[in-house]
């Protein structure tokens, strides 16, 4: 499993033409899953990401995580994370999981952050793209500041 994981100031995931997803202050998530992943895989790299101190406190250091700065997440499904360009130019995405077990996967990890994070003034801190559809994301990348898992 990869997470690709942008702290941002803000994002939103358009599909259609129309807005799904948007936060305010938090991650951008790129979430790639393989066939070897599972439940636990996912439980172990959400624990990580929602623990991860990378906003600053009050005298700029790097010190406190999402939950500290009540920020939000935005879940992204990218089967291209696994991407493997090390032959000719066109990528190769057979490492890519199954999009049957991606699918579960990525759903299960928007239900262990829906549940971790909660909602905040009435609208769930976790929002997610769709699953296999054309997306446009949009992101301001605060730092910049990216971290893969």
């Amino acid at each position: 499993m990869r997470f690709v994981i942008q702290r941002v100031s803000s994002a939103s995931v358009d599909v259609d033409g129309k807005t799904i997803g948007k936060i305010g202050r938090g991650f951008l998530v790129l979430i790639g899953v393989c066939d070897e992943d599972t439940e636990e895989t996912c439980a172990k790299m959400v624990k990580k990401m929602l623990g991860l101190r990378i906003f600053p406190d009050s005298e700029g250091k790097t010190n406190l995580d999402l939950d500290a700065v009540d920020g939000e997440v935005l879940l992204i499904s990218q089967f291209t994370l696994y991407a493997d360009c090390r032959h000719g130019n066109r990528p190769s995405f057979i490492k890519a999981g199954s999009p049957d077990h991606a699918e579960k996967l990525y759903d299960h990890i928007c239900s262990l952050c829906s549940s971790a994070l909660g909602e905040k003034n009435g609208k769930n801190r976790a929002e997610r793209g769709s699953f296999g559809a054309d997306m446009k994301v949009s992101l301001v990348n605060d730092g910049p500041f990216t971290i893969v898992l």
